[in-house]
Protein backbone atom coordinates (compact mmCIF):
# COMPACT_ATOMS: atom_id res chain seq x y z
CA UNK A 1 0.00 0.00 0.00
CA UNK A 2 2.73 2.35 1.11
CA UNK A 3 4.90 1.58 -2.16
CA UNK A 4 2.01 2.16 -4.05
CA UNK A 5 1.63 5.92 -2.75
CA UNK A 6 4.85 6.60 -3.16
CA UNK A 7 4.89 5.19 -6.29
CA UNK A 8 1.80 7.74 -7.20
CA UNK A 9 3.40 10.84 -5.32
CA UNK A 10 6.73 10.18 -7.76
CA UNK A 11 4.44 9.57 -10.86
CA UNK A 12 2.63 13.29 -9.82
CA UNK A 13 6.09 14.90 -9.13
CA UNK A 14 7.27 14.21 -12.42
CA UNK A 15 4.19 14.89 -14.03
CA UNK A 16 3.94 18.80 -12.48
CA UNK A 17 8.09 18.89 -13.63
CA UNK A 18 6.93 18.42 -17.03
CA UNK A 19 4.08 20.80 -16.81
CA UNK A 20 7.03 23.67 -16.13
CA UNK A 21 6.45 25.78 -18.82
CA UNK A 22 9.61 27.38 -20.85
CA UNK A 23 9.44 30.80 -21.93
CA UNK A 24 11.78 32.42 -24.00
CA UNK A 25 12.45 36.42 -22.81
CA UNK A 26 14.42 39.11 -24.42
CA UNK A 27 15.77 41.65 -22.48
CA UNK A 28 13.48 44.40 -24.05
CA UNK A 29 10.35 41.79 -22.84
CA UNK A 30 11.77 41.60 -19.33
CA UNK A 31 11.75 45.31 -18.71
CA UNK A 32 8.80 45.43 -20.63
CA UNK A 33 6.88 43.09 -17.92
CA UNK A 34 8.65 44.65 -14.91
CA UNK A 35 7.43 47.85 -15.81
CA UNK A 36 4.20 46.73 -15.73
CA UNK A 37 3.99 43.86 -13.20
CA UNK A 38 6.22 44.53 -10.62
CA UNK A 39 5.99 45.76 -6.94
CA UNK A 40 8.86 48.69 -7.80
CA UNK A 41 6.69 49.78 -10.17
CA UNK A 42 3.23 49.69 -8.27
CA UNK A 43 4.81 51.70 -5.98
CA UNK A 44 6.21 54.00 -8.13
CA UNK A 45 2.79 54.67 -9.41
CA UNK A 46 1.33 55.06 -5.76
CA UNK A 47 3.78 58.04 -4.96
CA UNK A 48 2.47 59.21 -8.18
CA UNK A 49 -1.19 58.84 -7.34
CA UNK A 50 -0.79 60.81 -3.97
CA UNK A 51 1.02 63.23 -5.64
CA UNK A 52 -1.43 63.74 -7.92
CA UNK A 53 -4.16 64.11 -5.77
CA UNK A 54 -2.39 66.34 -3.91
CA UNK A 55 -1.90 68.82 -7.04
CA UNK A 56 -5.45 68.41 -7.75
CA UNK A 57 -6.44 70.06 -3.98
CA UNK A 58 -4.37 72.74 -4.88
CA UNK A 59 -6.02 73.69 -8.34
CA UNK A 60 -9.07 72.93 -6.71
CA UNK A 61 -8.19 75.66 -3.73
CA UNK A 62 -7.87 78.48 -6.11
CA UNK A 63 -11.76 77.65 -7.63
CA UNK A 64 -14.78 79.30 -6.24
CA UNK A 65 -16.28 77.06 -3.08
CA UNK A 66 -19.87 76.93 -2.66
CA UNK A 67 -20.78 76.07 0.45
CA UNK A 68 -24.35 75.03 2.60
CA UNK A 69 -24.36 75.11 6.04
CA UNK A 70 -27.76 75.09 8.18
CA UNK A 71 -29.16 74.44 11.16
CA UNK A 72 -32.49 71.93 10.86
CA UNK A 73 -33.35 72.62 13.08
CA UNK A 74 -32.94 73.59 16.62
CA UNK A 75 -35.27 73.16 19.49
CA UNK A 76 -34.71 74.68 23.16
CA UNK A 77 -36.87 74.81 26.04
CA UNK A 78 -34.97 75.62 29.10
CA UNK A 79 -34.63 77.57 32.29
CA UNK A 80 -32.25 80.69 31.94
CA UNK A 81 -30.60 83.50 34.35
CA UNK A 82 -32.18 86.82 33.86
CA UNK A 83 -31.09 90.08 35.45
CA UNK A 84 -33.56 93.10 35.51
CA UNK A 85 -32.86 96.80 35.29
CA UNK A 86 -32.66 96.55 39.58
CA UNK A 87 -29.79 94.30 39.34
CA UNK A 88 -31.74 91.29 40.17
CA UNK A 89 -31.80 88.09 38.93
CA UNK A 90 -34.35 85.37 38.58
CA UNK A 91 -34.68 82.26 36.35
CA UNK A 92 -36.87 82.58 32.98
CA UNK A 93 -38.21 80.19 30.77
CA UNK A 94 -36.95 79.96 27.27
CA UNK A 95 -38.88 77.61 24.52
CA UNK A 96 -37.96 77.97 21.09
CA UNK A 97 -37.33 76.42 17.50
CA UNK A 98 -35.21 78.06 15.08
CA UNK A 99 -33.95 77.01 11.86
CA UNK A 100 -30.72 78.92 9.94
CA UNK A 101 -29.50 78.60 6.30
CA UNK A 102 -27.07 80.04 4.48
CA UNK A 103 -25.41 79.47 1.27
CA UNK A 104 -21.82 81.08 0.00
CA UNK A 105 -19.81 81.26 -2.48
CA UNK A 106 -15.80 82.14 -1.81
CA UNK A 107 -12.81 82.90 -3.98
CA UNK A 108 -9.38 82.59 -2.66
CA UNK A 109 -7.47 85.94 -3.88
CA UNK A 110 -3.62 84.90 -5.10
CA UNK A 111 -2.64 88.41 -5.46
CA UNK A 112 -3.69 89.29 -1.98
CA UNK A 113 -3.80 86.40 0.14
CA UNK A 114 -7.19 87.27 1.30
CA UNK A 115 -10.97 86.07 0.39
CA UNK A 116 -14.03 87.35 -0.97
CA UNK A 117 -17.22 85.89 -0.23
CA UNK A 118 -21.05 86.58 -1.26
CA UNK A 119 -23.44 84.95 0.43
CA UNK A 120 -27.25 84.64 1.30
CA UNK A 121 -29.11 83.54 4.57
CA UNK A 122 -31.95 82.88 6.16
CA UNK A 123 -33.28 82.92 10.08
CA UNK A 124 -36.49 81.38 11.18
CA UNK A 125 -37.50 81.95 14.96
CA UNK A 126 -40.84 80.14 16.74
CA UNK A 127 -41.37 81.33 19.79
CA UNK A 128 -44.00 78.97 21.97
CA UNK A 129 -45.87 80.01 24.92
CA UNK A 130 -48.35 82.22 25.65
CA UNK A 131 -46.45 85.41 23.38
CA UNK A 132 -46.17 82.64 20.70
CA UNK A 133 -45.27 84.17 17.39
CA UNK A 134 -42.64 83.69 14.34
CA UNK A 135 -39.75 86.15 13.30
CA UNK A 136 -37.84 85.46 9.63
CA UNK A 137 -34.51 87.59 9.21
CA UNK A 138 -33.15 87.53 5.78
CA UNK A 139 -30.14 88.58 4.13
CA UNK A 140 -30.60 88.22 0.62
CA UNK A 141 -26.88 89.33 -0.28
CA UNK A 142 -24.33 90.26 1.52
CA UNK A 143 -20.03 90.83 -0.09
CA UNK A 144 -17.75 89.70 3.04
CA UNK A 145 -13.95 90.88 2.19
CA UNK A 146 -11.12 88.95 4.72
CA UNK A 147 -7.68 90.48 4.12
CA UNK A 148 -4.38 90.18 6.26
CA UNK A 149 -2.37 93.09 5.86
CA UNK A 150 1.66 93.01 6.08
CA UNK A 151 1.51 89.09 6.92
CA UNK A 152 2.87 86.36 4.48
CA UNK A 153 0.92 85.67 1.17
CA UNK A 154 0.66 81.93 1.53
CA UNK A 155 -1.49 81.29 -1.63
CA UNK A 156 1.33 83.20 -3.35
CA UNK A 157 3.99 80.91 -1.81
CA UNK A 158 1.81 77.70 -2.75
CA UNK A 159 1.28 79.15 -6.39
CA UNK A 160 5.34 78.98 -6.46
CA UNK A 161 6.18 75.57 -4.47
CA UNK A 162 3.29 73.57 -5.82
CA UNK A 163 3.44 73.52 -9.66
CA UNK A 164 7.24 72.81 -8.55
CA UNK A 165 6.76 70.14 -6.27
CA UNK A 166 3.88 67.83 -8.89
CA UNK A 167 6.88 68.07 -11.69
CA UNK A 168 9.16 66.76 -9.48
CA UNK A 169 6.96 64.35 -8.52
CA UNK A 170 5.84 63.53 -12.28
CA UNK A 171 9.95 63.31 -12.96
CA UNK A 172 10.35 61.11 -10.29
CA UNK A 173 7.74 58.61 -11.52
CA UNK A 174 9.85 58.80 -14.88
CA UNK A 175 12.97 58.38 -12.99
CA UNK A 176 11.55 55.06 -10.96
CA UNK A 177 10.70 53.70 -14.04
CA UNK A 178 14.08 53.64 -15.63
CA UNK A 179 15.24 52.20 -12.37
CA UNK A 180 13.08 49.24 -12.44
CA UNK A 181 14.51 48.84 -16.05
CA UNK A 182 17.90 48.60 -14.19
CA UNK A 183 16.55 46.49 -11.76
CA UNK A 184 15.17 44.54 -14.21
CA UNK A 185 18.45 44.24 -16.34
CA UNK A 186 19.98 43.45 -12.97
CA UNK A 187 17.90 40.42 -12.05
CA UNK A 188 17.99 39.07 -16.19
CA UNK A 189 21.70 39.05 -16.68
CA UNK A 190 22.19 37.52 -12.91
CA UNK A 191 19.78 34.51 -14.70
CA UNK A 192 21.56 34.98 -18.01
CA UNK A 193 25.16 34.68 -16.44
CA UNK A 194 24.07 31.86 -14.29
CA UNK A 195 22.51 30.03 -17.23
CA UNK A 196 25.69 30.54 -19.34
CA UNK A 197 27.55 28.94 -16.08
CA UNK A 198 25.33 26.38 -16.06
CA UNK A 199 25.53 25.95 -19.73
CA UNK A 200 29.31 25.72 -19.35
CA UNK A 201 29.30 23.19 -16.42
CA UNK A 202 27.37 21.02 -18.25
CA UNK A 203 29.88 21.14 -21.05
CA UNK A 204 32.83 20.71 -19.25
CA UNK A 205 31.12 17.88 -17.17
CA UNK A 206 30.31 16.38 -20.53
CA UNK A 207 34.15 17.03 -21.65
CA UNK A 208 35.62 15.66 -18.22
CA UNK A 209 33.76 12.48 -18.42
CA UNK A 210 34.54 11.61 -21.93
CA UNK A 211 38.56 12.97 -21.35
CA UNK A 212 38.42 10.75 -18.55
CA UNK A 213 37.64 7.79 -20.59
CA UNK A 214 40.13 8.38 -23.14
CA UNK A 215 43.01 8.73 -20.13
CA UNK A 216 41.78 5.36 -18.49
CA UNK A 217 42.41 4.20 -22.35
CA UNK A 218 45.75 5.83 -22.82
CA UNK A 219 47.03 4.48 -19.43
CA UNK A 220 46.31 0.95 -20.59
CA UNK A 221 48.47 1.49 -22.96
CA UNK A 222 51.21 2.91 -21.17
CA UNK A 223 50.22 6.12 -22.79
CA UNK A 224 50.13 8.51 -20.31
CA UNK A 225 51.52 8.45 -16.98
CA UNK A 226 48.93 7.29 -13.43
CA UNK A 227 49.59 11.42 -12.03
CA UNK A 228 47.72 12.39 -15.73
CA UNK A 229 44.86 9.72 -15.16
CA UNK A 230 44.63 11.01 -11.71
CA UNK A 231 44.52 14.92 -12.92
CA UNK A 232 41.54 13.71 -15.12
CA UNK A 233 39.75 12.37 -12.57
CA UNK A 234 40.19 15.31 -10.18
CA UNK A 235 39.29 17.72 -13.27
CA UNK A 236 36.36 15.15 -13.67
CA UNK A 237 34.92 15.61 -9.97
CA UNK A 238 35.69 19.71 -9.67
CA UNK A 239 33.58 19.35 -12.71
CA UNK A 240 31.03 17.72 -11.24
CA UNK A 241 31.23 20.07 -8.24
CA UNK A 242 30.98 22.97 -10.09
CA UNK A 243 28.31 21.66 -12.20
CA UNK A 244 25.87 21.14 -8.97
CA UNK A 245 26.97 24.87 -7.53
CA UNK A 246 25.90 26.11 -10.84
CA UNK A 247 22.53 24.18 -11.26
CA UNK A 248 21.73 25.56 -7.31
CA UNK A 249 22.93 29.28 -8.48
CA UNK A 250 20.87 29.19 -11.51
CA UNK A 251 17.41 27.74 -9.85
CA UNK A 252 18.01 30.45 -7.37
CA UNK A 253 18.53 33.69 -9.85
CA UNK A 254 15.35 31.89 -11.85
CA UNK A 255 12.96 32.31 -8.66
CA UNK A 256 14.67 35.79 -8.11
CA UNK A 257 13.21 37.20 -11.87
CA UNK A 258 10.32 34.82 -11.43
CA UNK A 259 9.36 36.69 -8.53
CA UNK A 260 10.08 40.11 -9.37
CA UNK A 261 8.03 39.60 -12.96
CA UNK A 262 5.23 38.24 -11.65
CA UNK A 263 5.51 35.02 -13.00
CA UNK A 264 3.64 31.76 -11.89
CA UNK A 265 5.94 29.69 -10.27
CA UNK A 266 5.92 27.04 -12.94
CA UNK A 267 7.00 29.01 -15.55
CA UNK A 268 10.99 28.45 -16.31
CA UNK A 269 12.64 31.40 -17.86
CA UNK A 270 15.41 31.30 -21.00
CA UNK A 271 16.59 34.63 -20.74
CA UNK A 272 18.40 35.60 -24.28
CA UNK A 273 21.68 36.96 -24.72
CA UNK A 274 20.81 40.80 -26.81
CA UNK A 275 22.58 40.28 -29.93
CA UNK A 276 22.90 44.36 -30.34
CA UNK A 277 23.77 47.52 -28.15
CA UNK A 278 22.95 50.90 -29.15
CA UNK A 279 26.13 52.73 -30.76
CA UNK A 280 25.69 56.80 -29.53
CA UNK A 281 27.71 59.30 -28.37
CA UNK A 282 27.31 60.76 -25.19
CA UNK A 283 29.21 64.03 -23.80
CA UNK A 284 28.79 65.15 -20.72
CA UNK A 285 27.84 68.23 -20.54
CA UNK A 286 24.83 67.33 -22.88
CA UNK A 287 23.91 64.71 -20.24
CA UNK A 288 23.95 67.85 -17.40
CA UNK A 289 21.92 70.03 -19.40
CA UNK A 290 19.42 66.99 -20.10
CA UNK A 291 19.76 66.23 -16.25
CA UNK A 292 19.21 69.74 -14.86
CA UNK A 293 16.16 70.20 -16.67
CA UNK A 294 14.36 66.82 -16.50
CA UNK A 295 15.47 65.36 -13.52
CA UNK A 296 13.93 65.27 -10.39
CA UNK A 297 16.88 66.28 -8.60
CA UNK A 298 16.93 70.16 -10.66
CA UNK A 299 13.28 70.36 -9.06
CA UNK A 300 14.14 69.01 -5.86
CA UNK A 301 16.80 71.75 -5.24
CA UNK A 302 14.59 74.42 -6.21
CA UNK A 303 11.29 73.46 -4.47
CA UNK A 304 13.56 73.17 -1.18
CA UNK A 305 15.05 76.62 -1.88
CA UNK A 306 11.47 78.50 -2.31
CA UNK A 307 10.40 75.69 1.02
CA UNK A 308 13.47 77.70 2.80
CA UNK A 309 12.74 81.22 1.76
CA UNK A 310 8.99 80.79 2.47
CA UNK A 311 9.61 79.56 6.24
CA UNK A 312 11.97 82.88 6.39
CA UNK A 313 8.96 85.01 4.93
CA UNK A 314 6.44 83.16 7.34
CA UNK A 315 8.68 83.71 10.47
CA UNK A 316 8.52 88.13 9.53
CA UNK A 317 4.90 87.90 9.01
CA UNK A 318 4.18 86.65 12.21
CA UNK A 319 6.55 89.51 13.65
CA UNK A 320 2.87 91.08 13.35
CA UNK A 321 -1.04 90.53 12.47
CA UNK A 322 -3.17 92.70 11.12
CA UNK A 323 -6.61 91.47 9.57
CA UNK A 324 -9.25 93.49 7.95
CA UNK A 325 -12.57 92.48 8.33
CA UNK A 326 -15.51 93.85 6.42
CA UNK A 327 -19.08 92.72 5.05
CA UNK A 328 -21.54 94.80 3.07
CA UNK A 329 -25.09 93.78 2.34
CA UNK A 330 -28.78 93.91 3.49
CA UNK A 331 -31.19 92.48 6.09
CA UNK A 332 -35.04 91.94 6.77
CA UNK A 333 -36.78 91.05 9.62
CA UNK A 334 -40.92 90.10 10.30
CA UNK A 335 -43.15 88.26 11.53
CA UNK A 336 -43.88 86.80 7.62
CA UNK A 337 -41.70 85.29 5.38
CA UNK A 338 -42.44 87.57 2.12
CA UNK A 339 -42.41 90.84 4.37
CA UNK A 340 -38.95 89.63 5.58
CA UNK A 341 -37.66 90.30 1.93
CA UNK A 342 -39.03 93.83 1.90
CA UNK A 343 -38.07 97.07 3.19
CA UNK A 344 -34.55 95.72 3.12
CA UNK A 345 -31.98 97.87 5.55
CA UNK A 346 -28.03 98.01 4.44
CA UNK A 347 -25.99 95.74 6.92
CA UNK A 348 -22.51 96.52 7.59
CA UNK A 349 -20.17 94.96 9.36
CA UNK A 350 -15.94 96.33 9.53
CA UNK A 351 -13.37 95.53 11.92
CA UNK A 352 -9.44 96.17 11.81
CA UNK A 353 -7.46 93.27 14.20
CA UNK A 354 -4.00 93.90 15.19
CA UNK A 355 -1.73 91.62 17.16
CA UNK A 356 1.84 93.34 17.88
CA UNK A 357 3.93 91.96 20.36
CA UNK A 358 5.43 94.44 22.68
CA UNK A 359 7.61 93.01 24.62
CA UNK A 360 7.90 89.05 23.84
CA UNK A 361 12.19 89.01 24.71
CA UNK A 362 13.27 88.95 21.24
CA UNK A 363 11.19 85.62 20.85
CA UNK A 364 9.70 86.31 16.80
CA UNK A 365 13.36 88.10 16.62
CA UNK A 366 14.96 84.78 17.23
CA UNK A 367 12.43 82.69 14.92
CA UNK A 368 13.89 84.79 12.04
CA UNK A 369 17.14 84.58 12.64
CA UNK A 370 16.47 80.38 13.21
CA UNK A 371 14.79 80.48 9.72
CA UNK A 372 17.43 82.63 7.88
CA UNK A 373 19.94 80.22 9.45
CA UNK A 374 17.99 77.36 8.21
CA UNK A 375 17.85 78.68 4.92
CA UNK A 376 21.40 79.28 4.96
CA UNK A 377 22.10 75.79 6.11
CA UNK A 378 19.80 74.18 2.56
CA UNK A 379 21.83 76.45 0.17
CA UNK A 380 25.18 75.14 1.16
CA UNK A 381 23.89 71.48 1.50
CA UNK A 382 21.86 71.91 -2.28
CA UNK A 383 26.09 73.30 -3.02
CA UNK A 384 27.31 70.17 -1.85
CA UNK A 385 24.62 68.18 -3.79
CA UNK A 386 24.78 69.54 -7.06
CA UNK A 387 28.38 69.37 -6.85
CA UNK A 388 27.77 65.55 -6.05
CA UNK A 389 25.28 65.20 -8.50
CA UNK A 390 27.41 66.32 -11.21
CA UNK A 391 30.34 64.53 -9.67
CA UNK A 392 28.33 61.13 -9.96
CA UNK A 393 26.89 62.23 -13.21
CA UNK A 394 30.53 62.62 -14.93
CA UNK A 395 31.55 59.26 -13.81
CA UNK A 396 28.98 57.46 -15.09
CA UNK A 397 28.91 59.00 -18.27
CA UNK A 398 32.97 58.31 -18.47
CA UNK A 399 32.11 54.57 -17.65
CA UNK A 400 29.40 54.40 -20.31
CA UNK A 401 31.74 55.22 -23.01
CA UNK A 402 34.62 53.37 -21.95
CA UNK A 403 32.26 50.68 -21.60
CA UNK A 404 31.13 50.09 -25.75
CA UNK A 405 35.33 49.59 -26.15
CA UNK A 406 35.40 47.48 -22.94
CA UNK A 407 32.13 45.14 -24.84
CA UNK A 408 33.84 44.77 -28.30
CA UNK A 409 37.37 43.78 -26.45
CA UNK A 410 35.18 41.10 -24.59
CA UNK A 411 33.44 39.76 -27.71
CA UNK A 412 36.25 39.60 -29.52
CA UNK A 413 38.35 38.04 -26.76
CA UNK A 414 35.50 35.34 -26.01
CA UNK A 415 35.64 34.12 -29.72
CA UNK A 416 38.93 33.65 -29.51
CA UNK A 417 39.02 31.66 -26.32
CA UNK A 418 36.08 29.30 -27.48
CA UNK A 419 37.88 28.60 -30.61
CA UNK A 420 40.93 28.22 -29.28
CA UNK A 421 39.62 25.62 -26.36
CA UNK A 422 37.64 23.45 -29.25
CA UNK A 423 40.87 22.87 -31.42
CA UNK A 424 43.01 22.00 -28.01
CA UNK A 425 40.57 19.56 -27.30
CA UNK A 426 40.78 17.91 -30.78
CA UNK A 427 44.70 18.38 -30.08
CA UNK A 428 44.68 16.72 -26.26
CA UNK A 429 42.80 13.35 -28.29
CA UNK A 430 45.24 13.30 -30.82
CA UNK A 431 48.17 13.74 -27.75
CA UNK A 432 49.77 17.01 -29.06
CA UNK A 433 49.04 18.80 -26.25
CA UNK A 434 49.12 18.30 -21.99
CA UNK A 435 46.72 18.10 -19.59
CA UNK A 436 47.69 21.78 -18.17
CA UNK A 437 47.51 23.30 -21.64
CA UNK A 438 44.25 22.23 -22.10
CA UNK A 439 43.13 23.36 -18.80
CA UNK A 440 44.40 26.28 -19.13
CA UNK A 441 42.61 26.57 -22.45
CA UNK A 442 38.82 25.46 -20.67
CA UNK A 443 39.55 28.10 -18.04
CA UNK A 444 40.16 31.12 -20.31
CA UNK A 445 37.31 29.97 -22.37
CA UNK A 446 34.91 29.95 -19.31
CA UNK A 447 36.26 33.26 -17.90
CA UNK A 448 36.30 35.06 -21.48
CA UNK A 449 32.63 33.98 -21.90
CA UNK A 450 31.69 35.50 -18.05
CA UNK A 451 33.64 38.27 -18.88
CA UNK A 452 31.43 39.13 -21.93
CA UNK A 453 28.06 38.83 -20.39
CA UNK A 454 29.28 40.96 -17.11
CA UNK A 455 30.29 43.59 -19.88
CA UNK A 456 26.83 43.36 -21.53
CA UNK A 457 25.62 43.62 -18.07
CA UNK A 458 27.35 46.69 -17.49
CA UNK A 459 26.92 48.47 -20.51
CA UNK A 460 22.79 47.70 -20.16
CA UNK A 461 23.17 49.11 -16.47
CA UNK A 462 24.88 52.33 -17.43
CA UNK A 463 22.37 52.59 -20.31
CA UNK A 464 19.29 52.54 -18.08
CA UNK A 465 20.87 54.58 -15.23
CA UNK A 466 21.71 57.71 -17.87
CA UNK A 467 18.41 57.19 -18.84
CA UNK A 468 16.82 57.56 -15.32
CA UNK A 469 19.22 60.56 -14.74
CA UNK A 470 18.47 62.60 -17.81
CA UNK A 471 15.01 61.50 -18.65
CA UNK A 472 16.35 61.73 -22.25
CA UNK A 473 16.07 58.78 -24.85
CA UNK A 474 19.80 59.09 -26.75
CA UNK A 475 18.36 56.20 -28.90
CA UNK A 476 15.26 57.83 -30.01
CA UNK A 477 16.83 61.57 -29.52
CA UNK A 478 13.44 62.98 -26.97
CA UNK A 479 12.95 63.50 -23.47
CA UNK A 480 11.36 60.66 -21.64
CA UNK A 481 7.73 61.42 -20.79
CA UNK A 482 4.53 59.90 -19.97
CA UNK A 483 0.49 60.99 -20.65
CA UNK A 484 0.16 61.13 -16.75
CA UNK A 485 -3.28 61.38 -16.08
CA UNK A 486 -3.88 58.68 -18.58
CA UNK A 487 -1.55 56.64 -16.72
CA UNK A 488 -4.14 57.11 -13.80
CA UNK A 489 -6.93 56.32 -15.33
CA UNK A 490 -6.28 52.98 -16.81
CA UNK A 491 -5.42 52.02 -12.77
Amino acid sequence: MYRQLFILFILCLNASSAMARSLPMSLDEAIALARVRSVDAAEALDELRTAYWEWRSYRADQLPELRFEATLPRYSKQYSAYMNELGNYSFVANNYLEAQGKLSLTQNVRLTGGTVSLSTSLDYLRQFGSNASNRFMSIPIALTINQPIFGTNHMRWSARIEPVRYSEAKAAFLSATEDVSRLAVQYYFSLLLSCENLSIAEQNLSNAEKLYIVAQEKREMGQISENDLLQMELNLLDARSAHTDCLSTQKADMFNLRSFLDLEQDVEIVPLIPDSVPQVTISFSDALDRALANNKFAKNMMRRQLEADYEVAKAKGNLREINLFAQVGYTGTDTRFNDAYRRLRSNQVASIGVSIPLLDWGKRRGQVKVAESNRRVTESRLRREAMNFNQELFILIERFCNQQSQLNIATRASEIALKRYDTNVQTYLIGRISTLDLNDSQTKKDTALRRYVNELYLFWSYWYQIRSLTLYDYLNHGDINADIERILKLQ
